[in-house]
């Protein structure tokens, strides 16, 4: 009878491990927000509980010494003040333990950086309008945003270590200025490689689309686990590592995953790695149209 019992416990023990390590590898989900007036405000994104980091898309204008430009598509004109009230927003957006970024770059836009005093100076204005500093001209109000998100995809091959660096000297122990990245899946990523091998950025969630050789196609799963495997989960020194789809066939040119495909096939292969992060999508958008992010949630 003790033996039985003490078997039992052990067993009990060996349960509640096992649901502790798997636990331990669940994910969030990363949306992107900003770049169609059709997909609701921050409010509504945050209050379906969906996601747990929302990157606000983009600051498609910087560097060079140009005056840094906001565009939010349809939702509001930050040059003429009227992007102010989103403060509010993303304030309910963290008081639901979600974080909000602010995403550099895009598929479209004028940036670079051209020197190490440039990637400073970028750095300076980014702490004083949307983080932790102060500024007469900010473009989402008084709102400290968690961080910044680097989707770059043209411009500079250089200095975005140097920017990442200089963001993460404004971390304070009491607010952590977050840094993440969107590097396409070729590995290393041409224009961020360098930066993400500093070992600074907390979020790095890789576009598996738009790029054959590691993505998936169908009925084909084995590019897109060994770009993951072998390239991308060994090679991230810190931080956690997210999984970047299209939320819906329209959203990308190629690499659209089905849900069903995703969850069964790829998912649970990849939450295997340590520094598996997550699921990012583009965009909240598409999201809206296909439910993508509701269908994989429970399996993230």
């Amino acid at each position: 009878m003790a033996t039985k019992s003490k078997a039992t416990q052990i067993f009990l023990s060996l349960l509640v491990l096992s649901q502790f390590i798997a636990a331990s590898h669940g994910g969030g989900i990363a949306i992107y927000w900003g770049q169609n007036g059709n997909e609701g405000n921050l409010t509504s994104t945050c209050a379906t509980k969906r996601y747990a980091y929302v990157n606000v898309a983009f600051l498609y204008k910087f560097g060079g010494g140009q005056t840094p430009e906001l565009n939010l598509a349809g939702h509001c004109d930050p040059s003429s003040g009227r992007c102010q009230s989103v403060s509010t927003e993303i304030k309910y957006c963290q008081s639901q333990g979600i974080k909000v970024l602010l995403s550099l770059g895009g598929g479209v836009g004028n940036y670079t950086l051209i020197s190490t005093a440039d990637a400073k100076n970028v750095a300076d204005y980014l702490w004083n309008n949307f983080l932790g500093g102060s500024s007469s001209s900010r473009p989402l109000g008084a709102a400290v945003l968690d961080g910044i998100d680097f989707d770059i995809e043209s411009g500079s091959t250089e200095y975005w270590d140097d920017l990442a660096k200089f963001l993460s000297d404004y971390s304070k122990p009491e607010k952590k200025v977050y840094l993440s990245a969107a590097p396409q899946c070729p590995f290393p990523d041409r224009l961020l490689g360098t930066a993400i091998d500093t070992g600074i950025f907390d979020y790095v969630w890789v576009q598996f689309y738009n790029n054959p050789p590691c993505q998936y196609t169908s009925g084909n799963t084995a590019n897109l686990l060994s770009s993951w495997n072998n390239n991308w989960a060994p090679s991230l020194k810190s931080g956690k590592l997210f999984l970047g789809l299209p939320a819906a066939p329209a959203a990308a040119g190629s690499g659209y995953i089905p849900p069903d495909v995703l969850t069964s096939q790829i998912l649970p292969e990849i939450k295997k790695s340590t520094n598996y992060g997550g699921v990012m999508l583009w965009s909240k958008f598409y999201d809206d149209q296909t439910g993508y992010s509701a269908s994989i949630k429970a399996s993230v």
